[in-house]
């Protein structure tokens, strides 16, 4: 009889340790799909918005949710925005932008040498590190966000072009309290649409990109009209932004060259840390 009793406690425990067993299995496979699901998710939208304009963004929802901000957006192709807003932009956020894949090492550089010497820390984003934030990332800074910007540029840079990458940055971008795009912008601050902003007006906007929510295009501030005044002005000598081949295969050459040259004081590295 007491052997009986045993068997049958031995075997309920084996049981009982199968069920166990086959419900670590079960998360882990689950937990497996989730993890496989989001990171093809996170391939295939960069790929879809090729060609499919993104209809909301991360920021748009929490400005939204936070502060009960408005969302003025209307999307407009590049040939529908003035020739300044891409050339200010690239003036002010990124000079190397067609030149580059996605990363300015020389900016980094510079970044990393003026934190380490206590001066005024430089941004080092890119357009293109910037539009894969807007688009698929949150504001608040943090290594996972940084480390998701990284991933989120290489994509675009893969799967994008140039062109596709401007005309996207300038429909996203924050540009005032719920003001989203180069077309709300050019409404609410200008009265007018984005293909007709002039050189100073677009100059004013971009001046304002660091800090929309305080900066006015429509009311500048003496420091905002300064520094419109020297994007203007970069923006004159940079000219016109082309997007053909020829174009962006020169940019390309340049900024190899230059690359090699600043590699080549560094010993071959790509960032003297």
């Amino acid at each position: 009889m007491r052997d009986k009793i045993l068997a049958k406690m031995a075997s309920k425990k084996k049981k009982n340790k199968g069920k166990k067993g086959s419900s670590s299995r079960r998360f882990f496979v689950l937990l497996g799909k989730i993890v496989l699901g989001i990171f093809l998710l996170s391939i295939l939208l960069p790929i879809a918005y090729r060609w499919i304009n993104p209809p909301v963004t991360a920021l748009m929802v929490i400005r939204k949710v936070q502060y009960g901000s408005p969302i003025e957006k209307k999307w407009n192709d590049l040939d529908e925005i003035s020739s300044y807003l891409p050339s200010c932009s690239v003036a002010a956020e990124d000079r190397n932008f067609l030149g580059h894949r996605g990363f300015d090492w020389e900016a980094i550089q510079q970044a990393i040498d003026e934190r380490e010497s206590g001066r005024r820390k430089r941004g080092a984003s890119t357009i293109s590190q910037q539009t894969a934030k807007n688009v698929f990332l949150w504001p608040k800074q943090s290594w996972v966000r940084k480390g998701g910007e990284v991933y989120f540029t290489f994509l675009i840079e893969t799967f994008w072009s140039k062109e596709r990458i401007m005309e996207v940055y300038l429909n996203v971008i924050e540009m005032g309290d719920g003001i989203y795009g180069a077309e709300a912008a050019a409404q609410h601050y200008f009265d007018k649409s984005a293909k007709n902003l002039t050189r100073r007006e677009a100059s004013l906007i971009v001046a304002a990109y660091p800090n929309p929510l305080k900066r006015n295009p429509g009311h500048p501030s003496a420091y905002v009209k300064r520094y419109a005044s020297h994007i203007a002005a970069v923006s004159s000598s940079i000219g016109k932004i082309r997007f053909d081949e020829k174009s962006v295969s020169k940019a390309k050459e340049r900024y190899k060259k230059r690359e090699d040259r600043r590699r080549k004081r560094n010993d071959g590295k790509i960032l003297d840390i």
